[in-house]
């Protein structure tokens, strides 16, 4: 299994597009990309937008080669929903967040739009719903969750779906939005995969500068098994001072390690978002 992060919040974009090889198949889980309307009053700077076009030719072209994709929630950073971009779904076998279930009602309306007016249901190979199920594609396991909060227990923000894919003894999960498992629900569940690579979002410390890291964050990462590899990001790295809080994280285990998606690729980090009014700052001190 080879697993490869396209795009990620460390990368300068909102998204978690992973891509991952098996013997059964090409899997592309969250193969979306998007930027925060507003921060800090401010819309988004010419170098985020660059940096969107960049991801999202990547992802489309991505997404025409691979066997299937994953949608784990429908927010707008995790899956193609332009005008066009259903065309990308064309004979694709889609394991998708059940839309008719466990769904708040902005997510609801957006999956209609995607599976029904935009056509998806009828351009793709197959649609299917895989809130808790489990499936084996060519001798590789890959096991949804039941919907787990997206960030605290009762958010009014809906539910997603983690994805476990086993291979040769070597399992991934994706956890996609359980903004560092500030739920139980998502701990318990997460702590139960023994993944030897778990990639999640971060809790959002950027909503206060006296946001810490939950006290679920710090137990998820005292149960990971020895020798693994948590990647950390998403809302995580919209906040400035999140490496104060990645070191917090590094710290409890020596045998374990933590990274930003960036990281783990080898890139550096760009928090674009983060500074977004530092790059409005600079170009208007250019023009001067």
């Amino acid at each position: 299994m080879k697993v490869k992060f396209i795009s990620f919040d460390s990368m300068g974009v909102r998204s978690m597009a992973t891509l991952v090889e098996t013997t059964g198949g090409t899997f592309f889980i969250d193969p979306g990309a998007a930027l925060a309307p507003r921060r800090y009053g401010l819309p988004p700077h010419e170098e985020e937008l660059e940096a969107l076009e960049r991801f999202l030719g990547e992802i489309r072209e991505r997404t025409r080669e691979v066997d299937y994709l994953v949608i784990t929630h429908y927010h707008r950073d995790h899956y193609l929903y332009r005008n066009g971009e259903e065309e990308y779904y064309r004979g694709k076998l889609i394991y998708a967040k059940n839309p008719y279930a466990q769904i708040n009602p902005s997510q609801r309306v957006r999956a209609y739009t995607l599976f029904k007016k935009m056509g998806v249901s009828f351009l793709a190979k197959r649609v299917l719903y895989a809130d808790g199920s489990t499936f084996t594609v060519d001798g590789v396991r890959v096991e949804f969750s039941p919907p787990l909060p997206h960030g605290e227990c009762g958010t009014k923000l809906g539910w997603v779906i983690a994805v476990t894919m086993m291979e040769d003894d070597y399992v991934f999960t994706h956890a996609s939005d359980t903004q560092g498992c500030m739920c139980s629900e998502s701990l318990n569940y997460l702590g139960r995969r023994m993944a030897d690579l778990l990639v999640i979002s971060g809790p959002p410390t950027y909503f206060s500068p006296r946001y810490e890291v939950p006290e679920n964050t710090i137990k998820l990462v005292k149960s990971l098994k020895e020798g693994s590899t948590i990647v950390i990001d998403h809302h995580f790295l919209r906040d400035r001072n999140y490496i104060k809080h990645m070191e917090r994280l590094k710290n409890l285990r020596k045998d374990v390690k933590v990274l930003t998606a960036a990281e783990y690729m080898g890139f550096e980090v760009r928090q674009l978002e983060a500074y977004r009014d530092a790059l409005w700052g600079a170009r208007k001190h250019e023009k001067r």
